[in-house]
């Protein structure tokens, strides 16, 4: 599976932004999918999981209420919508295809998509 993260911008403190993650191969849907962040200086952080299906979704506290994860099987493509941001959400943010484990572990990932800036100013 390959992944190509975009939507990354410069924005306001309080305003939003939609990434999409759109991802090649037919297999796609079998995998669960996730989002991750990392800041300048940082490790990289868990924000968010959507199982193959949809059904299943995890947020990271720091963004639970904020932030929404969604995903369009038949478009091969992930989404983070990210409303009410914060200076603090800045980082680059990354999708990955998850294969086993606990859903907000890097290594639980295979693939992952090349990254998209997000930069909120106050």
């Amino acid at each position: 599976v390959q992944l190509q993260a975009s939507g990354g911008g410069l924005v306001q403190a309080g305003g939003s932004l939609r990434l999409s993650c759109a991802a090649s191969g037919r297999t796609f849907s079998s995998y669960g999918m996730g989002w991750f962040r990392q800041a300048p200086g940082k490790e990289r952080e868990f924000v968010a999981y959507i199982g193959w299906s949809g059904s299943r979704t995890y947020y990271a506290d720091s963004v639970k209420g904020r932030f929404t994860i969604s995903r369009d099987n038949a478009k091969n493509t992930v989404y983070l919508q990210m409303n009410s941001l914060k200076p603090e959400d800045t980082a680059l943010y990354y999708c990955a295809a998850y294969v086993s484990g606990i859903y907000y572990y890097t290594g639980s990932y295979a693939y992952w998509g090349q990254g998209t800036l997000v930069t909120v100013s106050s």
